[in-house]
């Protein structure tokens, strides 16, 4: 079975400063069509994702969902997630990241969709998948089920993989905002998170946790 592991590894306080991505890579976020973004995902690969509250693991198999988990993968390569919020926590359903704290790489992404991968797993508690509002219509946010949402198989949302380790940190996020900090994709409510980024959340809804870094590791020797 291919699996992807994702390590998330706490910094401490809101203040940690974040780590980049190469330079090249991170001027991929602005060429959308470069061949950067053709890149394949390895059958297994680890990103270690640091936070403002401590780590938690994601395990992702590329068989589940290969289209997502590639632009999952060269998202976090270009260093997309680095220093951005939390911005979606609802207690006991799901927690969502994926707005980029820098406003213009937002934009640069929000209208560059990809296609759907059939469903080939549970949208179980633990597992994560991007956030729609239609068919064909993933770009960067990333929900993570803190319950069964067995719900979301028939609405055609694609798990990625789940969390393995630190579920107790998905469920400590903060969120006592609930859905006025970062909700309303389906809504179309999502205008200044959007225009705004980081500036915005930190501004309006200054407990949010940080995802200070997103880093791929080396697959584990066998």
């Amino acid at each position: 079975m291919m699996l992807v592991f994702v390590a998330l590894t706490a910094v401490g306080c809101h203040g940690s400063s974040p780590a980049t991505a190469p330079a090249a890579a991170r001027s991929a976020l602005f060429k959308p069509d470069d061949p950067f973004w053709s890149q394949r995902a390895p059958d297994r690969f680890r990103v270690r994702i640091e936070t403002s509250r401590g780590p938690f693991t994601l395990e992702l198999e590329r068989d589940l969902a290969p289209i997502g988990v590639d632009h999952f993968y060269n998202l976090v390569r270009a260093g997309y997630y680095d220093d951005s919020r939390f911005s979606r926590t609802v207690a006991g359903w799901i927690v969502q990241f994926g707005i980029a704290g820098d406003p213009r790489v937002s934009a640069t992404w929000s209208n560059r969709p990809i296609l759907d991968d059939s469903v080939r797993g549970h949208n179980d508690r633990g597992t994560f998948t991007f956030a729609m509002r239609r068919p064909n219509d993933r770009t960067t946010q990333i929900s993570i089920s803190r319950r069964d949402n067995r719900v979301q198989d028939a609405q055609g949302f694609s798990p990625l993989g789940r969390v393995v380790q630190g579920m107790d940190v998905v469920d400590s996020l903060y969120s006592g905002y609930g859905e006025t900090s970062g909700g309303g994709l389906r809504a179309g409510k999502q205008q200044a998170v959007m225009a705004g980024g980081n500036a915005y959340l930190d501004r309006e809804f200054p407990r949010l946790d940080h995802l200070i870094r997103a880093t791929i590791l080396p697959s584990p020797e066998r």
